[in-house]
């Protein structure tokens, strides 16, 4: 390599490396518009012309970032998923170890399906619209959901290895219990507008911690903090 290339190869470098983020950037972005659309629209209501108009870019534009409308549906549910980490199952880490970690995941999820009463839930509208579907779009939905639902799963047999749940509660029923919690708050919330939706998901909660509570268990682990 004589002296003139290097600064041209270094120069072609760093524009390529700018276009390169400028790019990641611009499919962000996109990807943020889409997650808007989706949790009004539903996944199948997303398109690359309904995604243009919403971005101001035109139809190739979009297309280039992605290839396909599904795999703008699989960006779209890894994005959902990493916010949901980041909102519901991050802070939760910060509480000990046990029945304390697994009412802030509680806690968190049920702040979070309170927000999407008004919007809308990508998991539980995707399970609604590929239930019945095969393909990748509901591999990443089954997967997204499977990640967290694990996560929960641990929480609760860690409180009972911790003793705050009695040694025989079965950590399967338990979640079923719980999860079915969060499904019956976003049907009769977002869908039967029933008031006071919200206060009996909590009341429920807490009816499962005393069906599952260890005798020995501080009191203040098995309330719901209002």
């Amino acid at each position: 390599m004589n002296s003139e290339e290097s600064p041209s190869k270094l120069h072609r470098a760093k524009r390529e490396g700018k276009a390169f983020q400028k790019g990641h950037q611009t499919k962000a972005a996109i990807v943020d518009a889409a997650l808007g659309l989706a949790t009004q629209m539903g996944l199948e209501g997303l398109s690359i012309g309904a995604l243009a108009g919403t971005t101001q870019m035109s139809k190739s534009g979009v297309f280039a970032h992605f290839g396909s409308r599904e795999e703008l549906q699989i960006s779209v549910i890894r994005e959902y998923h990493a916010r949901f980490e980041q909102e519901v199952f991050a802070p939760a880490l910060q509480a000990p170890r046990g029945l304390p970690r697994l009412r802030a995941m509680f806690d968190n999820w049920m702040k979070r399906t309170s927000l999407e009463i008004d919007s809308g839930c990508i998991y539980i509208g995707g399970a609604v619209e590929f239930d019945d579907r095969v393909g990748p779009v509901r591999d990443a939905l089954v997967g997204s959901v499977k990640i967290w639902l694990s996560a929960m799963r641990r929480a609760v047999s860690a409180a009972v290895e911790e003793g705050h749940l009695r040694a025989d509660s079965d950590a399967d029923q338990m979640l079923f219990e719980i999860h079915g919690l969060i499904l019956a708050l976003h049907y009769e919330a977002r869908f039967l507008q029933n008031p006071g939706s919200i206060a009996r998901a909590k009341t429920g909660f807490q009816n499962i911690l005393m069906l599952y509570g260890a005798k020995d268990a501080p009191a203040s682990q098995t309330q719901i903090k209002e």
